[in-house]
């Protein structure tokens, strides 16, 4: 396997059957398990221009390639997005969160992976070194995302909500979500995300509503989610899954900061 560090954003380009390489917490391991065969690695976690936090015009813009700590000691993200630093803290262990990076973790796009949600449920915007994503374009499925063969994230812009909130079940042994969900009160109303409960991360509609009208736990409660498409595995049926979506967004929103 051919191996190569990027010298810049703007030059990484890749060869057949080549893969970006940032943190690799889920592509070494797919590859030591055969499900991944690259033919080379383009290593781009070093870039100068994927590192970073920087807060301004109601967004906090992180770098793609920094690590799910930095983001959860960031004191400029707890203060602007605190639901946002809490949910980095809580991604895997402390060697995920020490090695794993954003634009990573967005580019894979688990369907149970923690950083989805807070990118859907904030509206966040993707960039690349080619154009602008809006999450709700960003997320396309199963592993799948609107990213091209060779198209890098570099950065993502989170904006400022009035207040959000994050809460997750999750598996013990992988700290992978059962089911998570975000949710961010902006004044246009409320954006919901919901990570691990289907076979991608998903905006729930009936809780988008329910807590536009009324922004409470007790109103979160109150709507039903039905448990058609939802996942069936041995951690839970899509009725546990459905029934996990609203209290888990009551949770958040009883703990939501802003």
């Amino acid at each position: 396997m051919n191996y190569q560090a990027a010298s810049s954003a703007a030059s990484a380009a890749l060869g057949p059957d080549e893969r970006f390489l940032a943190g690799g917490q889920s592509l070494l391991g797919a590859i030591k398990l055969g499900l991944a065969a690259p033919a080379g690695l383009v290593d781009v976690r070093r870039l100068p221009e994927l590192q970073g936090i920087a807060v301004g015009g109601g967004a906090v813009r992180i770098g793609a390639a920094t690590t799910h700590a930095t983001v959860a000691a960031s004191a400029d993200v707890a203060r602007a997005i605190p639901a946002l630093a809490d949910l980095a803290g809580r991604i895997g262990d402390r060697q995920v969160r020490n090695v794993g990076t954003l634009g990573g973790s967005l580019a894979n796009n688990d369907p149970a992976a923690c950083y989805p949600a807070a990118t859907l449920g904030l509206g966040a915007t993707v960039h690349t070194q080619r154009r602008a994503i809006a999450a709700d374009d960003f997320f396309q499925g199963l592993f799948t995302t609107a990213l091209e063969d060779d198209e890098l994230i570099t950065a993502v812009s989170f904006p400022v909500p009035r207040a959000a909130g994050w809460q997750k079940f999750k598996q013990p042994a992988s700290r992978f979500s059962l089911v998570g969900v975000f949710v961010a009160r902006f004044d246009a109303g409320v954006r919901v995300a919901v990570t691990g409960a289907g076979p991608g991360v998903f905006r729930c509609t009936p809780l988008e509503e329910a807590l536009s009208r009324d922004w409470s736990p007790a109103a979160a409660r109150a709507v039903r989610v039905g448990p058609e498409g939802l996942n069936h595995d041995l951690h839970g049926t899509p009725e546990y899954r459905a029934a996990l979506i609203p209290e888990l967004a009551a949770r958040a929103v009883a703990g939501a900061q802003g």
